[in-house]
């Protein structure tokens, strides 16, 4: 059954009259009236009575005009749905570490998106995921977080796999703990002075192109007999307020997070790893508005935050 010849039918049962449906229609009257035969013939039944002061629905004709107009409401209502959201709709979707100048910069961002119609996308997760969230996943935009040490093989993995790698920011991690925790009153904080602490730690490193078991045994080293593996940033920030045996090593963060969780941070002299920050996207992908202003709101993070 022809779409379209169900919506002749319905404009005829609305005008009374093929002639008059023919000037809505834009359609010549003879080709109308072969149209209605052609979908009577296919149901099997007679929609129109023809008169010589035009025509009238039968009652298996009022049945199906019934039906008819139900299913091209619905029609239209998916058209104006899915052509509305396919002009309007902007989207933004990023892979990020867990780390508090990042999402502090996400939240300005969607301060800032404006009233269209949008959908944001925001993932914690490590730089494997990342990296394959927009290979496989849709992502448009991702963060990967690595020791400088590793730059080869992360410089070789983005042009293999055709992406572009702007660098965000370099850091040492900081030393985070309870205010109330026994490390928080030394002046400075050595190695030797964590040992008989419960170290808190992201669970998931990666390298290309290097074992996980050679990673970890460089990033979460056999230094300390009790760790904690925590994958989710809030839930990190819970322990290390709450047990005052705890400290974990991370980025830079924010005095106010610092005071919502009751948290002070140290630096470590003896640390000297460097970290990298790198933003990474296909090279044949070009930068949204959306992405540009989340990327002004990045700097001006990284900034505040560096």
């Amino acid at each position: 059954m022809n779409v379209l010849h169900m919506k002749y039918a319905v404009e005829i049962a609305k005008a009374g009259s093929i002639n008059k449906a023919s000037e809505v229609l834009l359609i010549a009257q003879p080709n109308l009236s072969r149209s209605i035969k052609e979908l009577e013939a296919d149901l099997g039944i007679t929609i129109f009575d023809r008169t010589a002061h035009g025509v009238h629905v039968t009652a298996d004709g009022e049945k199906f005009i019934g039906y008819a107009e139900r299913i091209l409401n619905q029609i239209d209502h998916v058209e104006e749905i899915f052509k509305s959201d396919n002009a309007v709709k902007r989207k933004f979707s990023i892979s990020v570490p867990r780390t508090s100048y990042i999402s502090d910069a996400f939240t300005e961002f969607t301060k800032k998106i404006g009233s269209e119609a949008v959908e944001l996308f925001y993932k914690e997760t490590n730089s494997s995921r990342a990296i394959n969230n927009i290979l496989h996943a849709d992502y448009n935009l991702g963060i990967i977080r690595y020791a400088e040490n590793y730059d080869k093989y992360f410089e070789q993995m983005l042009e293999e796999k055709g992406f572009v790698g702007e660098l965000v920011t370099k850091f040492n991690y900081v030393i985070t703990t309870s205010r109330h925790s026994p490390l928080a009153s030394l002046k400075k904080i050595r190695f030797r002075d964590l040992q008989p602490y419960i170290e808190v730690a992201h669970a998931d490193p990666y390298v290309p192109s290097l074992s996980l078991a050679q990673v970890k045994k460089e990033e979460l080293p056999d230094n300390t007999t009790r760790r904690i593996l925590v994958f989710e940033r809030a839930s990190q920030f819970e322990v290390l307020s709450e047990n005052h045996e705890t400290f974990m090593w991370v980025s830079p963060a924010p005095d106010k997070l610092l005071k919502r969780y009751d948290l002070v941070q140290k630096e470590c002299d003896e640390n000297k790893k460097i970290y990298k920050d790198v933003l990474i996207y296909r090279k044949d992908y070009k930068l949204s508005e959306l992405d540009r202003l989340f990327i002004s709101e990045l700097s001006k993070s990284k900034k505040e935050y560096f």
